[in-house]
This record gives structure tokens, C-alpha cells and sequence, in this order.
């Protein structure tokens, strides 16, 4: 957001916000980025929900303590209906906990060309590693 000039708004509980080295240079930048605990306020008249994973494959995390502390930004239909109506809903799955099914399945949901175009981006990523691309 701060190269394309767009707003950002990232929720997430108090205990996992950025480190302050993130938060200063973000400040440094003069970003448009807001940082929130609220989901709500962080959804509201966005065009864009895009949620992670709240337990990566590799965390090593008291798992049922961190889902308890991320239980209010579950995103769900009517977390949902706080953004815009033409609201697209992305995920960089796999899909875990975080997301209900009817808005993973949803017509707003924009999961499956998200992945599609992934494949692509790392197609040209190992091309250029082999020097195939270059």
C-alpha cells in the first residue's frame, strides 16, 4: 500500500501486531496503513478481505490458545456485509479455521483464481532461477 498508494487496513488481536521496527518504518513512509483490533472497523466499506491462516503448517504455538485469541476475526457472512457490496474475498490457503464456508465458497470469493495465478508467478520465479528467463 505504500508503493501503489492504496489504504490497508490489518487487523489482528493486540498480541500479534507488527514489531515496531514495521510500525516505524510504515510511519517513516508515510504509509496508509491502519493497524486495528477491531475486525469491524477493519472491514468496513472495504473492497477487499483478504485473511491468512490464523495456525501456519509450521507454527509451534499453544494452537487452541491462538485461534481463542483470533475467535472475533473470523470472517463470515455478516462480518462480511460491513464491506462494500461489490466486496471480493481472497485466501492464500490452504484453508484453515478462519474463514467460513459460505464465504470460501462464496460468488465473492476470489480464492481459486488467487491460487491459479500463483502458479504462474512461480512458474517465472524458478524459469528465472534456472536462468531460463532472464
Amino acid at each position: 500500500s505504500v508503493k501503489f498508494k492504496f489504504k490497508l487496513n490489518l487487523a489482528c488481536p493486540t498480541l500479534y501486531k507488527p514489531k515496531k521496527n514495521i510500525i516505524k518504518w510504515l510511519n517513516k513512509n508515510k504509509h496508509k496503513v491502519k493497524i486495528l483490533h477491531d475486525p469491524k472497523k477493519a472491514l468496513e466499506n472495504s473492497d477487499v478481505v483478504i485473511t491468512d491462516k490464523f495456525i501456519s503448517m509450521n507454527d509451534k504455538v499453544d494452537k487452541l490458545k491462538k485461534i481463542n485469541h483470533f475467535r472475533k476475526f473470523y470472517i463470515n457472512s455478516k462480518l462480511m456485509k460491513l464491506a462494500k457490496k461489490d466486496v471480493i474475498f481472497l485466501h492464500c490457503l490452504p484453508r484453515g479455521s478462519e474463514v467460513s464456508e459460505d464465504v470460501f465458497n462464496s460468488k465473492i470469493s476470489r480464492v481459486w483464481e488467487q491460487a491459479s495465478n500463483r502458479v504462474h508467478i512461480q512458474k517465472s520465479i524458478l524459469l528465472y532461477c534456472l536462468k531460463i528467463l532472464r
